[in-house]
């Protein structure tokens, strides 16, 4: 029969290739202050730079860095999508951001409290999560 080979799978953590990668693909630019985007749903977390003009400067998502499955949507997945930005805005010269926040994922704060460790000063947040406010008209009465 001979051994028996075991195949250990990665459990949540970030592909080093992957954020290398990604950190090398930075434009180096010189910008001071920013808006940052930040999408949290229940499946994946976004996280994007853009400068005062709504220009995309960077972005990255936990899909991005190796995630797989659940464990994009959880919020330390976002936490690494959130530092892997603040090291980019870190090399691009980013001061000051202003951050909007849409969606009612799991990683909401956690992403935000990433860049922020990065030593980038948020002046503001908003909360632009999208509220329905009727909704689609419902399906007629089933008739038996």
């Amino acid at each position: 029969m001979g051994k028996k080979r075991i195949i250990r799978k990665s459990g949540g953590t970030v592909d080093q290739g992957l954020k290398s990668r990604a950190l090398q693909r930075v434009a180096k630019k010189n910008i001071i202050a920013g808006t940052l985007h930040i999408h949290a749903t229940y499946n994946n977390t976004k996280v994007l730079l853009a400068d005062k003009g709504g220009n995309t400067v960077a972005w990255s998502t936990s899909g991005s860095l190796g995630f797989s499955g659940a464990k994009k949507g959880t919020p330390f997945a976002a936490a690494k999508v959130g530092e892997l930005i603040g090291d980019k805005a870190n090399i691009i010269g980013v001061k000051e951001v202003d951050v909007i926040i849409r969606g009612v994922g799991a990683g909401r704060e956690s992403a935000l409290r990433a860049f922020a460790g990065k030593g980038i000063e948020v002046s503001r947040i908003v909360d632009d999560t999208p509220v329905p406010h009727n909704g689609p008209r419902p399906p007629k009465s089933r008739r038996i």
